[in-house]
């Protein structure tokens, strides 16, 4: 703690009341979030702000004071950006819930941060539209959130990742002076996209508070959504090359491997696994799982030709029509998670590599487990390339201070470097927060890192906010 906190202690109760929370419990709260990663430490305490210009007069004082600051929404992240340790402060952007404007002419929202992903779908649903960007946390995690770590999900095979739906910002700098980028309109070229900077910057260089963002018209068509049961992973790999080789673009196409499947299978009752995914409850390890739907006219089509290079790869298919009836298969892939070993932690990683590289990416990690004896499930939005290796820690490994193990830091090391060398990314999707800084200058290199310092410097020369986060 600086010896400036008690003074800031002072202002920010008179600034927020209750809303500057102090106690032991939403403290010992903040120094971690969905990555399993636990800050040093504890924070000086959760500053609550409900509007832009709180968000503003709390950077303010920060600033004054010399205290770092941490942006933090729902804390679903999973590369640590969002936890606080000590001496830091937390902003909290989750009072800032509210639905500003959506205008079915324009296709836009206006939201501020803490609005939830899935409850500004449904709210654009009522007006026959979409929030495309769909992470796997949506029913709980907040649209600044999204935007900070550039969040993706299973839609991103056909409408990207949130960077192509944010049109406008709100930010505050660190200095307090709030920042308005961007545009309502479809085109504009004014000047350098600060919108996209902003955007995937993980709250190191502004605190976003409020968006403008595209929305599209909701199919017009009843999707279609296949789930195929492959004797391999070999098979599942080569159906994802064909249906992405011809026909129409699917709006979501996501691969299994056997070892998720086999989680899942356990994890879910025999009711919840629709068709003949009930029959590979107790299975063996083998099979593999990809899951793919269409939006557009001629999805039917589309379908139909899959369920034949199903049947031709000697696997088992089955066909669902409609939104609903489709969330039967859409709830086999979002149990992944869950279904992760009781009594471990997991590492839940996040490389993307180009998809016609995406079979030798799992060669990669099948190498990789058999080197270090680590199972390593991997879960894939193969219409886009990004994998998801999980890297279950036992309670019993984590040291003292809860850190990750050095054998699974090797693994995730490997597993790193494999995928750059695919000419693929560190993220997709999860951002570098903590956990990954220390790989970020093997994907950039020394002039790319640097540039990005620069960045980080001119937008927060005294290096308050979120510090630590991205770059070591």
């Amino acid at each position: 703690m600086t010896a400036e906190a008690p003074a800031l202690h002072d202002d920010l109760r008179a600034l927020l009341g209750r809303r500057w929370v102090v106690d032991a419990g939403s403290l010992a709260e903040m120094r971690t979030d969905r990555s399993g990663l636990i800050a040093r430490g504890t924070a000086v305490g959760v500053a609550e702000a409900e509007s832009t210009e709180e968000v503003s007069e709390i950077l303010r004082l920060a600033s004054r004071h010399g205290v770092p600051v941490v942006p933090r929404g729902a804390g679903s992240g999973l590369a640590g950006g969002a936890a606080a340790g000590e001496g830091e402060l937390v902003l909290s952007l989750a009072r800032m819930d509210r639905i500003l404007e959506i205008d079915p002419v324009d296709q836009l929202a206006r939201v501020q941060a803490g609005v939830i992903n899935s409850e500004l779908d449904a709210e654009a649903r009522r007006l026959g539209l979409r929030y495309a960007p769909d992470p796997a946390s949506r029913a709980i995690s907040t649209i600044g959130g999204n935007i900070a770590t550039n969040a993706g999900g299973l839609l991103c095979a056909k409408y990207g990742v949130t960077r192509e739906a944010v049109l406008g910002l709100v930010a505050v700098l660190p200095d307090g002076r709030v920042l308005r980028t961007g545009r309502r309109t479809i085109k504009g070229v004014t000047g350098y996209d600060l919108t996209a900077l902003l955007t995937g910057s993980e709250g190191t260089l502004a605190v976003i508070t409020e968006a403008t963002l595209r929305l599209v018209p909701r199919p017009s068509v009843p999707p279609v959504t296949l789930g195929a049961i492959l004797p391999s992973l070999g098979e599942a790999l080569r159906l994802c090359a064909e249906i992405q080789r011809e026909g129409q673009q699917p709006s979501l196409l996501e691969l299994l491997d056997p070892r998720c499947v086999v989680a899942i299978t356990e994890y879910l009752e025999a009711d919840r696994l629709p068709g003949p995914f009930a029959a590979l409850k107790g299975a063996p390890l083998g099979p593999a799982v990809v899951i793919t739907q269409w939006d557009a006219e001629g999805a039917r089509v589309a379908a139909d030709r899959v369920e034949r290079l199903v049947a031709g790869l000697g696997g088992r298919s089955l066909l669902l029509e409609g939104e609903d009836e489709g969330e039967a298969l859409l709830e086999v892939r979002r149990a992944m998670n869950p279904a992760l070993p009781t009594g471990s932690d997991v590492l839940i990683e996040d490389v993307c590599v180009p998809r016609s590289r995406l079979g030798e990416m799992y060669a990669a990690i099948a190498r990789i487990e058999a080197d270090l004896g680590i199972p390593i499930p991997a879960v894939a939005h193969a219409g886009d390339g990004n994998l998801h290796p999980h890297l279950a820690v036992a309670d019993h490994e984590r040291t003292p201070g809860g850190e990750v193990p050095e054998r699974v830091w090797e693994a995730a090391a490997r597993v790193f470097a494999a995928a750059v060398e695919l000419g693929g990314t560190l993220s997709g999707e999860h951002g570098i927060g903590v956990l990954k800084a220390r790989w970020l200058r093997d994907e950039l290199g020394d002039d790319s890192l640097e540039l990005q310092r620069g960045i980080k410097g001119l937008f927060d020369p005294e290096g308050l906010l979120n510090p630590g986060k991205m770059f070591l």
